[in-house]
């Protein structure tokens, strides 16, 4: 973003020593083909410049968009996730395990961060795949990241996934 508006301050300047320039050589030689070919170039500069400062604002402009509708749907699936937890009826301990798990810790990492043995981890993850209605980490971990599609994955019937139509 500052190197952006660093351009377009350096074309302004630009643009007012042409602009400088050309009215010094009117003053001085009159209209001739020089003067109307500098002129005609720092016009063109000119309309550079607001061109660009238009672009730069419209950029910043989808960029704040972009940014809030990121921020929206992070809170929108932080939501997501939290409802599905109270549906299953997770335990606090199974909560914090099964986000620790959504985060992509392996099961010696969240007995670690949990100060608890890897058997306890082991068996509330497996209570909450019983509860999430899941066999397994993927297919624990796919429950969420399905929501985040545009097009979700569903099974067919020859037993290959693929993107639904």
């Amino acid at each position: 973003m500052i190197v952006l508006t660093g351009v377009l301050v350096l074309q302004i300047l630009c643009a007012v020593f042409f602009l400088g320039d050309v009215i010094e050589d009117f003053r001085m030689g009159g209209l001739v083909p020089h003067t109307l070919f500098e002129g005609a170039v720092a016009l063109v500069l000119f309309l550079g410049v607001v061109f660009c400062g238009h672009e730069v604002r419209r950029t910043i402009e989808r960029s704040r968009r972009a940014e809030a509708a990121a921020s929206a749907a992070s809170g929108a699936f932080a939501q997501l996730i939290e409802t599905r937890f109270e549906d299953w009826r997770l335990t606090a301990s199974e909560t914090e395990v099964a986000m620790l798990t959504l985060k992509g810790f392996d099961v010696g990492e969240i007995a670690g961060l949990r100060n608890t043995a890897q058997g306890t981890v082991r068996a509330q993850l497996a209570r909450i795949y019983v509860k999430s209605g899941v066999t397994n980490r993927s297919q624990f971990v796919c429950l969420f990241i399905d929501d985040l599609l545009e097009a979700p994955i569903t099974p067919q019937r020859n037993g290959r996934r693929s993107t639904s139509d």
